[in-house]
């Protein structure tokens, strides 16, 4: 009797196993978050992707797929009518109450979990299972926790050449908002070994005086150019021309690449790699 229990058990696991082995990757994708849209394209999914969120522009040619609304609030409808086999969520982007309503339709869904920047390469291997291009997620995977650990040893380096620890990421120039604890700029300042003046914030992003700035001492100041940051006021500079950062002039601009989890944070991190080595 244990022995038949033992083969059926057998059985049930190679018929489980074969059916997932053979079952049909998603085709027709819908992407309700801008970084998991990116993702997608850096993985060569583009013919995959059936809708996407209107914050959805990068790569450029996103900005051409059809649309599902924003990713708070989505349109079911408009989800429905792409006729997708798979939606792809980001946690922290998308609301529970969204996934809800979809998982209610019978669309299969999937989550992707990670949100710290060490967390990306896990979430792109996971995604990889789930569309069935395992092989080359986990390859993409590889480079990304690869390159970590290059411009990691540049960056220290780099700083020990130099003699500098401290830096500050601004965001916005006016109100003065900078990259606290928690951000994927935080998480790529940590990872190249630089202290963020603000690491130590109780909020994502703080708001800080010109004098708080001017007490911490920061050695380098980067500033990102996004759409919140616009053009950085030349009186903020002047405001801050007491500290060393300013008067040797190691004051950086930085693109937007460090504001999504996504593999374009490579090219930020690469970016202040760079400028560190100029000092």
């Amino acid at each position: 009797m244990k022995i038949v229990k033992s083969c059926l058990i057998i059985m049930l696991i190679w018929i489980i196993s074969v059916s997932v082995a053979f079952a049909a990757p998603p085709m027709r994708i819908v992407s309700l978050s801008p970084a998991t849209t990116e993702i997608l394209y850096d993985l060569g999914l583009e013919n995959r992707i059936a809708a996407v969120t209107s914050f959805c522009d990068y790569p450029q040619r996103a900005k051409n797929k059809p649309k599902v609304g924003g990713f708070a609030n989505p349109s079911l409808e408009a989800i429905i009518a792409a006729k997708p086999d798979l939606v792809i969520m980001m946690e922290g982007d998308n609301p529970l109450e969204a996934f809800n309503k979809i998982k209610r339709m019978g669309i299969k869904t999937h989550v992707f979990h990670a949100k710290r920047l060490k967390e990306l390469p896990q979430g792109i291997r996971e995604l990889g299972g789930v569309l069935g291009i395992q092989d080359r997620a986990n390859r993409r995977a590889a480079e990304i926790e690869s390159l970590f650990n290059q411009y990691a040893k540049k960056a220290r380096q780099a700083a020990a050449r130099r003699g500098y620890k401290k830096v500050v990421f601004v965001i916005q120039a006016v109100p003065l908002i900078v990259a606290g604890p928690g951000t994927i700029i935080d998480d790529a300042l940590q990872i190249l070994g630089l202290q963020n003046i603000a690491a130590d914030s109780h909020v994502q992003y703080p708001k800080y005086s010109i004098e708080e700035v001017v007490r911490r001492s920061p050695d380098v100041i980067f500033f990102g150019q996004g759409s919140m940051s616009k053009k950085v006021p030349k009186t903020l500079i002047r405001r801050l021309d007491s500290l060393d950062a300013v008067k040797k002039g190691h004051v950086y601009y930085t693109s937007e690449m460090l504001y999504r989890l996504t593999p374009k944070t490579i090219l930020g991190m690469e970016e202040i790699v760079t400028h560190l080595n100029k000092i």
